[in-house]
């Protein structure tokens, strides 16, 4: 079941009369609102593991060289 250009018009005309325009202009602002936050939060947290990832590799190559130093004095 697909709808046509007519049943989403009717559609849109019901919510538009329920609802009025001032709360669904408030409703798409706060959902737009809500999709920037989440954005923001996402790519906050991809930031912070790529940070993590970055500590975590610094750390093995030094690591690495403490253990290659050590070797080498030996």
């Amino acid at each position: 079941m697909s709808f046509g250009i007519k049943e989403l018009l009717v559609i849109a005309v019901i919510v538009l009369l329920l609802f009025g325009t001032k709360k669904l202009r408030n409703m798409g602002s706060d959902l737009g609102a809500s999709v920037k936050g989440f954005k923001k939060a996402m790519n906050e947290e991809e930031n912070k593991d790529a940070a993590l990832d970055d500590a975590s590799t610094a750390e093995k190559v030094n690591d690495t060289e403490t253990t290659e130093e050590k070797t080498t004095n030996s």
